[in-house]
């Protein structure tokens, strides 16, 4: 039975990464950000729901008249 053969395994794996790092660095290096971001002031909106609008009344089981 033949032994697999390992000795280029190491080279090969050290090749792939350092591949793999050099073009993630370029490509990270081709992208623009920008220089100062600014603080977008945002406003609440409220909106006015259904129930706001209208009074309605609660009843507790407790307040309830006895039966």
């Amino acid at each position: 039975m033949p032994q697999l053969d390992t000795s280029t395994w190491f080279t090969t794996i050290l090749s792939t990464t350092l591949t793999l790092f050099i073009l993630f660095q370029l490509k990270i290096s081709k992208t623009m950000y920008p220089l100062n971001p600014n603080l977008k002031t945002m406003k609440m909106q409220t909106h006015k729901t259904p129930w706001e609008l209208k009074w309605t009344k609660i009843y507790s089981p407790l307040s309830l008249p006895l039966q």
